[in-house]
């Protein structure tokens, strides 16, 4: 029975670190799509290429498994030092390298340049996000645990 109960625990720990990464993959990859289908529309391009778009999730999904098992979800932290902002350019650079290597920005390199400023502010808002849904659950959390001290019901109004 304990040997179910630790591989069940195991499996929970690895599904839910893959739930997050998935959920990263997602946000930056409808992130970077925000930016490339911006920069087609001011060139006056209607159609995008199904290659660059395979090779910006294959680069979200990478980069999200980098960022949970390498820098322990780092946009997701308690706090924002100087080991978060070098993970956030670390991985904006993989991001800008490998648009300009795939050629998604045909190589322009101001454009790569707002690109990397991009991902940069993409990873602020996300920490940001992060940061204020923290705070709001801990609120909800700490409410619930007056109501129950009181002895009244209570109702979680969370996720």
């Amino acid at each position: 029975m304990k040997t179910e109960n630790k591989w069940k625990h195991l499996l929970m720990k690895y599904l839910k670190k893959e739930l997050v990464i998935e959920y990263k993959a997602c946000l930056y990859f409808c992130c970077i799509l925000f930016f490339y289908f911006t920069w087609l529309a001011l060139k006056k391009i209607f159609l995008a290429r199904v290659l660059y778009m395979c090779e910006m999730i294959l680069t979200a999904y990478l980069t999200g498994y980098l960022q949970m098992y390498v820098f322990h979800s780092f946009d997701e932290a308690e706090h924002f030092g100087k080991k978060e902002f070098c993970r956030m350019l670390l991985c904006s650079f993989i991001y800008t390298t490998a648009s300009y290597l795939g050629s998604w920005f045909d190589r322009h390199i101001l454009t790569s340049c707002f690109f990397f400023l991009f991902m940069l502010f993409t990873y602020l808002c996300v920490y940001v996000f992060h940061r204020l849904k923290r705070a709001a659950d801990t609120r909800n959390l700490n409410l619930l645990l007056t109501k129950y001290k009181e002895g009244g019901s209570f109702e979680y109004k969370g996720n």
